[in-house]
């Protein structure tokens, strides 16, 4: 069974000029171990999709389950790194990472053994008394990864979590976060990241979902079949590059296209 299905999703806004129609009919699945990359053009709706998914919106029609539950509210066992840190800057570094677990009425000492264990995991210890002022972006991102793990969700949603970040720095992050990814002993049991940057997902995804522009549709479900750590000179990564890219500009769906005209390590 698909731990997230998306079932022919459209969503709407009113507005003063009538009807703002943002996606439509959208329809994918998300599996055990999958780690999924939605891209597409800027306005297509791939950050309101992610808050659809965790129960953070409603669809405007169709359906999203999560484990073959229909998604109504906000789900626990997810939890959303987000792009601009969100982080509470009257908070410790430790604070921060525990403020998830203590809404969810943990005792004290699983809250310190989680907050100790990701703090860890991300590289934070030795900031733990730091306020989110003191830190560079990147050691900001990294206290909003911990306390996303720290809930230890099952699935884990990542909204453009890089895109703030200067190229080195995110570059860093990135490894880091498909080194947590691949340890087996970590949550979660699967990722959804939002991008806009096609190399990022070709780098760090199993799979690629390419949404149209506004009124946004699936224009094609790419598997990346590149081995990792993935060489992001090598002409494969080039040519998925490329043809991702490609599905963007012209519009056109993979099965709209030639089997020749697809890049060894693509599969739709």
């Amino acid at each position: 069974m698909s731990i997230i299905e998306v079932v022919d999703v459209d969503k709407s806004y009113p507005s003063r000029h009538g009807t703002i129609s943002i996606m439509n009919g959208i329809s994918f699945n998300v599996a055990d171990n999958d780690f999924l990359a939605i891209v597409g053009p800027s306005g297509c709706g791939k950050s309101t999709l992610l808050r659809l998914i965790m129960g953070l919106d409603r669809p405007s029609a169709g359906t999203i389950r999560f484990r073959g539950k229909p998604v109504d509210r906000v789900i626990p066992q997810m939890a959303m790194v987000f792009q601009s840190f969100a982080l509470y800057p009257w908070l410790s570094v430790h604070d921060n990472v525990a403020v998830g677990l203590e809404a969810r009425g943990l005792d004290r000492a699983k809250i310190e053994a989680r907050v100790d264990r990701y703090i860890t995991a991300t590289g934070l210890v030795g900031f733990e008394e730091a306020y989110p002022r003191e830190l560079s972006g990147g050691m900001r991102q990294r206290v909003g990864l911990a306390r996303a793990l720290a809930v230890e969700p099952s699935v884990l949603l990542m909204d453009e979590p890089f895109s703030s970040l200067d190229p080195l720095t995110a570059e860093n992050l990135r490894e880091e976060v498909l080194q947590l990814w691949q340890d087996p002993q970590l949550p979660p049991d699967a990722v959804v990241l939002v991008t806009h940057n096609i190399e990022e997902a070709v780098q760090m995804a199993d799979r690629i979902i390419v949404l149209s522009r506004r009124p946004s549709k699936v224009l094609s479900g790419v598997l990346v079949n590149l081995p990792r750590p993935r060489d992001r000179k090598s002409q494969a990564f080039y040519d998925l590059t490329d043809y991702a890219y490609s599905l963007i500009t012209e519009g056109a769906s993979a099965s709209d296209r030639a089997p020749e005209a697809k890049p060894a390590g693509a599969t739709s």
